[in-house]
């Protein structure tokens, strides 16, 4: 029999066992139900130095730090640039017109003129006939005169109302003074002689030289064409042969590269409306099948070409038309009275 000492040591060593387990147990468990029930902050992970200026924006003043500069940086960053509009996607539908664009009447005719040496320049006269440039100006897609409004609404911002409006004068100046200074080189050496140097030796014109280089056969320069079935007017640059091929030639300016004819915008549809009037004029005796727009830059760096074939000229008349009829639709509403 056992002695009630050695019995109670040993439960003293079970005792300390299960006392020892206790805790152990117990501070698992604890530390188990902790980690379930504690969540992580958010806030800790967010990068705190990519967001610091909007942070630092926000809390140092009361009032709002947008300005109009801010509002279009963010618009941009928001829906990103405003997309060029490109002519292939902006009409669409069926056409009322059946006019072609060329003219098999003066194809097979003489198709040549009496004195070729002398270009033709019909004045513009007074007429009730509406021009290509007003037809086009008022048959903008939106995108278009969104386009426009946020480019002038960003020059005002950097050069203010009086600085965007002499901005705006002396690109029209310039303009005027490069289609002087071409007028006077393509007609006769007598008009190029009445020009100062300034105009002559500007940096539009040397962008050009390239092109001048191959024009030949100049038929007409700063003439009137109206469309005598279709009842519309405008001003062609010039008609002449470009590498052998005779064109309407419509003479830009700018001061950004426009590399491709989707740059152009509404210019293709501008020269195919003039490459129609000009087969339906009975002041020319000849036929266009081909166009061409020569965008110029100011600092003298060749000019770059967009020629336009036949069947490429073909592809835009349609286009050209529905715009003719969706002004002519407009000016018919704006018109007719409304009904009491």
């Amino acid at each position: 029999m056992q002695s009630l000492s050695s019995i109670c040591k040993k439960l003293g060593r079970s005792s300390r066992f299960f006392v020892e387990l206790a805790p152990s147990v117990g501070f698992s468990t604890s530390c188990y139900f902790c980690s379930q029930k504690k969540k992580k902050n958010p806030y800790q992970e967010v990068d705190q130095n990519k967001y610091s200026n909007l942070i630092r924006s926000i809390i140092s003043t009361k009032i709002s730090s947008q300005t109009p500069e801010s509002l279009f940086q963010e618009d941009d960053l928001l829906y990103g640039p405003v997309s060029e509009c490109k002519v292939q996607e902006q009409e669409s539908g069926p056409i009322k017109n059946t006019i072609l664009l060329l003219n098999p009447e003066k194809r097979n005719g003489s198709n040549t003129l009496t004195d070729s040496s002398v270009p033709l320049k019909i004045p513009l006269q007074k007429n009730k006939m509406p021009s290509v440039t007003r037809i086009l100006q008022q048959t903008m897609t939106a995108k278009q005169i969104l386009t426009l409004e946020r480019w002038k609404q960003k020059m005002i911002l950097e050069l203010g109302e009086d600085g965007f409006a002499e901005y705006t004068s002396d690109i029209f100046l310039q303009g005027k003074h490069f289609h002087e200074a071409l007028e006077a080189m393509l007609s006769s050496q007598e008009q190029l002689k009445e020009l100062d140097e300034k105009t002559i030796s500007s940096g539009y014109v040397a962008s050009v030289q390239h092109v001048l280089k191959d024009l030949s056969g100049v038929r007409a320069v700063e003439s009137a064409v109206h469309h005598e079935t279709l009842k519309y007017l405008g001003l062609m640059d010039c008609v002449a042969e470009y590498r052998g091929k005779l064109c309407v030639i419509d003479w830009k300016t700018s001061e950004k590269p426009k590399p491709f004819i989707r740059n152009t915008f509404d210019n293709p549809l501008q020269v195919v409306a003039y490459v129609g009037a000009i087969n339906h004029d009975a002041n020319y005796n000849f036929e266009v099948q081909c166009g061409l727009i020569v965008v110029a830059y100011k600092d003298g760096s060749p000019a770059h070409t967009h020629f336009m074939d036949s069947e490429l000229c073909c592809q835009y008349w349609p286009k050209w038309l529905l715009r003719l009829e969706k002004y002519t639709e407009r000016e018919k509403n704006q018109t007719t009275p409304n009904p009491d």
